[in-house]
């Protein structure tokens, strides 16, 4: 879909909330008639065709939110939309089940008078045809002209007038329009409201497929932009933040500090290196690749007290990246949870039936919450530790063998109640394979989808690490586009500040 199109439907995308949809959706466009050989490309009736920029369509928004609207669709693949609705039990949602019934009753009761009143059905059929028409692209002239010859209201009217007005062949015909237009995922909606004989029930469901139709609308039309936006919000977010900077040139200290702690950390590493070998020359400077220093930051945070300011340039980011971190502790937990158990009655449960299954079932409801203050992980350790003895001790019974004895449950509800200690060693050994994975990510090249191999320990969280590594790799690949000169001006200063004094030096001779 052309770019002009998608544009052309912003207005639908905006009143629809986010989430998630079937990404089967992104097969929008099927049928043939929507691109005609005599159509001219046109421009949208209400002005003539404008040529905006990216700045001045941000601007427009005045409105942060759009800008963080925007960077969330260009770093998060997985971001679309779907269709949503207040809950039955609410207050809102039962004032709109009121009145929509009112209005649905009073419409069959105009239908079936005698003669027929088909004022409401009309000013129905005419919003059908609009909503009808904003599926289309701007060359599709033939089903253009067919929708508008169809569901001719003046025609209709005249049609009611004279008691000659076929609703149910009108309501067949949107249907049948639908159908072509429609993503696949809709194909058995379409279905039933073939199979809808009320007229009034089948004008009720046909608005309501017709609302799912523009959610898939409107993720087509982010996917289809989502290359544009990325590369247009690189240079947006990038000139903004100059001008930021240029207003207040304090703007990148905490940034600063951030890639000089993990400088100081890789020295700090190379240091322990060259004391463990007896033969390495310590008097020679140590060289520090820029590329591992900044990774090594974007590692950090997946540990970052969020108490603290994150960095400047993270900003955008701070949500996301919180979020990820509260999940890898999750998983983290679970990992040594597994481990532990494995270790001490390994034997045991080899032949119970999904056990990795069944303790993320278990463990995920307990952990929620695990990142706030006043959330108790000692309890809920145990709580989980009490369910893997149950689990055990029940598949032991039904294979007619002995249970766990007392003191074997107490030593292994013991270990991992002992996973809340600091410098726990299962947990430290479970965080530092966590965090080979991520580095291992991060030194991907950002074209290469593939994941690298698994670290052991890892595999009964293999699927959901996998998913947040992705997530992880995404803001981190964008966020390295956006910012990556200011970056490598910093790196520049902290790791040659020689040849940076020089260019200053250079810079100032010349003016």
């Amino acid at each position: 879909m052309p770019l002009s199109d998608d544009q052309n439907s912003d207005s639908d995308s905006s009143r629809l909330s986010e989430s998630t949809v079937s990404s089967s959706d992104t097969e929008y466009s099927r049928q043939s008639f929507n691109s005609d050989s005599s159509s001219k490309p046109s421009s949208p009736a209400s002005s003539p065709p404008k040529v905006i920029t990216f700045d001045e369509l941000m601007a427009a928004t005045r409105n942060l939110s759009n800008w963080t609207l925007a960077h969330e669709i260009a770093v998060n693949a997985n971001f679309c939309i779907k269709h949503e609705d207040y809950p039955q039990n609410s207050f809102a949602g039962t004032v709109k089940q009121i009145v929509h019934k009112a209005f649905w009753d009073h419409l069959e009761s105009e239908l079936s008078e005698d003669p027929p009143e088909y004022k409401h059905a009309i000013k129905l059929f005419e919003e059908i045809k609009e909503i009808l028409l904003s599926f289309l692209t701007p060359g599709a002239n033939r089903i253009h002209n067919q929708i508008c010859e169809v569901l001719d209201t003046d025609l209709i009217r005249q049609q009611a007038e004279h008691n000659a007005v076929d609703i149910p062949g009108l309501a067949n015909y949107v249907i049948n329009t639908m159908g072509k237009l429609c993503a696949p995922i809709r194909d058995n909606d379409i279905k039933q409201l073939k199979a809808t004989d009320n007229i009034v029930e089948l004008l009720r469901q046909i608005f309501h497929v017709l609302d799912l139709m523009k959610v898939d609308m409107a993720n087509y039309t982010i996917k289809s932009l989502r290359p544009y936006l990325w590369h247009n919000l690189v240079d947006y977010e990038r000139t903004k933040f100059q001008e930021i900077l240029e207003e207040t040139p304090s703007a990148l200290n905490l940034t600063t500090e951030w890639i000089k702690e993990s400088i100081e950390d890789e020295l700090s590493s190379i240091s322990d290196e060259s004391s463990s070998c007896p033969g390495a020359d310590s008097s020679s400077k140590p060289i520090i690749s820029p590329t591992l220093v900044l990774n090594n930051g974007y590692l950090k945070l997946l540990q970052w007290d969020y108490c603290k300011t994150i960095p400047e340039t993270l900003i955008t980011d701070e949500v996301r990246l919180q979020e990820l971190r509260e999940k890898l502790n999750q998983l983290k937990v679970i990992a040594c949870v597994s481990l532990i158990t494995n270790n001490m009655v390994g034997a045991v449960i080899v032949d119970v039936p999904d056990f990795t299954d069944q303790l993320k079932r278990i463990s995920l409801p307990l952990l929620e919450g695990m990142n706030k203050k006043s959330f108790d992980l000692k309890e809920a350790l145990n709580a989980i530790g009490v369910q893997i003895c149950s689990i055990v001790n029940k598949s032991l019974s039904e294979r007619g063998l002995p249970t766990l004895s007392e003191e074997m449950q107490s030593n292994l509800m013991g270990q991992i109640a002992h996973i809340v200690e600091k410098n726990n060693p299962i947990c430290s050994l479970i965080d530092k394979r966590i965090q080979l994975f991520m580095r291992s990510l991060l030194a991907l090249p950002s074209f290469q989808k593939c994941m690298p191999t698994m670290p052991g320990g890892l595999s009964v969280i293999q699927t959901e690490i996998e998913f947040l590594g992705s997530q992880y790799a995404s803001i981190v690949n964008f966020n390295k586009k956006v910012y990556g000169p200011f970056y490598a001006n910093i790196l520049r200063k902290l790791l040659f500040p020689e040849a940076a004094m020089e260019k200053t030096e250079a810079e100032t001779s010349s003016n």
